[in-house]
């Protein structure tokens, strides 16, 4: 017992867990094994232990107060190219050199945001476990500049991403005010190739809402207006099926991309239907009671000025009406006066022709309020629909603007 606290106090804290361990399970498991320790050192110990334990376990020192340092390098490989090294090199100085190369597969969380002009940002961290720093540290092999060109040249046939860039960090973390683990860490930067999705995604998206743009100069009153905007929503959606596979499945946000197909396809559904609006307004607006006051409020006065619309008010119109019912009442006065002789049977022929000209007048006055709400639904009609066109180029502008300030910034 004597023996054993000996050599528990001459191991370091981080040892004293692993050597206690096998204290007590090497009896259970092999009771029939008798050690034979010589000496009361940490040396006795483990040349005791060799038959039942493998000493590739513990670090490579003959007193464990003596720190190990090791040096990593770091490349970017697709494939495992690592080789096995066997061979262990002895210096004359005592220092020995063993290169253990390891492929290593990790992943990072990826920020599509910008997709497909998306830079990722991802870190690597190398450190011991059970080790402290007074133990084990490690150093950096190679310059950061060393290690990100070598692995541009290894990473010249990965199409989709173009490596920028690999800094490096050491940094200690610690667990408690005296011990600590020594880290290194490597920030990885790369940026996706975006001339693929660009090609197949941008380009043929923004063809079909310009061409859906353009489809405002067909006359709305036709059927081949509506039926062409149909057949473009076909078209779009078939598209952004089998394209599907090109867009990004995973990720912490919702891709731009993503919100610019939902509108594109939402522009186009509110364009199928604002020309059926249209198309119903112009076909069977005659038959319309007279359009709202909010509706003339809002639409031809606000909108209308908006668009520029030239318009004939009400008021204008009644008095032109007014003025026209006032000279034909004059010529008939001064028809009137100027035979006063034949009075008795021009005064009756003038009161019939009286009468049937207010009965006329009734009809055109009546015939005008209708040709006036139909006049005014039509103009309703037509600010809707260039209110919509004015918005469209709008979002196509706005789209083309970000995506170049997106690419920009992706290259700056």
């Amino acid at each position: 017992m004597a023996l054993k606290d000996i050599t528990l106090k001459s191991l370091p804290p981080s040892a004293r867990p692993t050597v206690v361990m096998f204290l007590i399970l090497i009896p259970a498991a092999c009771s029939a094994i008798k050690l034979n320790c010589s000496q009361p050192n940490q040396p006795a110990l483990l040349e005791a232990l060799t038959p039942v334990f493998n000493l590739s376990s513990i670090r490579p020192v003959m007193n464990m107060t003596t720190c190990t340092n090791i040096t990593t390098d770091f490349t970017i490989m697709d494939e495992n190219t690592a080789p096995f090294v066997p061979y262990v090199y002895l210096y004359s100085n005592g220092l020995v050199h063993d290169a253990q190369p390891v492929r290593v597969v990790s992943s990072c969380n990826l920020d599509i945001y910008t997709f497909p002009f998306d830079v990722q940002n991802c870190t690597m961290t190398f450190g011991s476990y059970i080790h402290l720093a007074m133990d084990m540290k490690i150093f950096l092999g190679k310059t950061p500049e060393y290690i990100t060109e070598y692995s541009k040249e290894v990473m010249t046939t990965m199409g989709e991403w173009e490596l920028l860039d690999i800094t490096t960090h050491k940094y200690n973390h610690s667990l408690n005010d005296s011990d600590y683990i020594d880290e290194i860490s490597f920030h990885i930067r790369i940026r996706r190739r975006a001339t693929l999705y660009v090609v197949n995604l941008l380009i043929p998206s923004c063809f079909l809402i310009t061409v859906d743009l353009f489809s405002f100069l067909l006359p709305p009153q036709t059927v081949d207006r509506s039926t062409f905007k149909m057949t473009l929503i076909l078209g779009y959606t078939v598209f952004l099926l089998i394209m599907n596979d090109l867009l990004p499945i995973t990720g912490n946000t919702i891709p731009l991309i993503n919100v610019f197909f939902s509108v594109c396809l939402a522009l186009m559904v509110a364009s199928l239907l604002e020309t059926i609006l249209i198309t119903n307004l112009l076909c069977g607006s005659a038959d319309f009671s007279p359009v709202p006051r909010w509706i003339q409020v809002l639409v031809l006065q606000i909108l209308g000025r908006l668009i520029c619309l030239p318009q004939k008010t009400k008021e204008l119109r009644d008095s032109d009406m007014k003025q026209n019912a006032v000279v034909a009442q004059q010529k008939a006065d001064d028809g009137f006066r100027e035979e006063p002789a034949v009075e008795n049977k021009a005064l009756q022929e003038l009161r019939s022709l009286g009468r049937d000209l207010q009965a006329i007048r009734l009809q055109v006055e009546q015939q005008l309020g209708g040709s006036q709400s139909l006049e005014e639904w039509i103009q309703v009609g037509f600010i809707i629909d260039r209110l919509l066109f004015g918005l469209y180029i709008l979002f196509i502008s706005v789209s083309f603007f970000t995506i170049i300030i997106i690419w920009v910034n992706s290259y700056s």
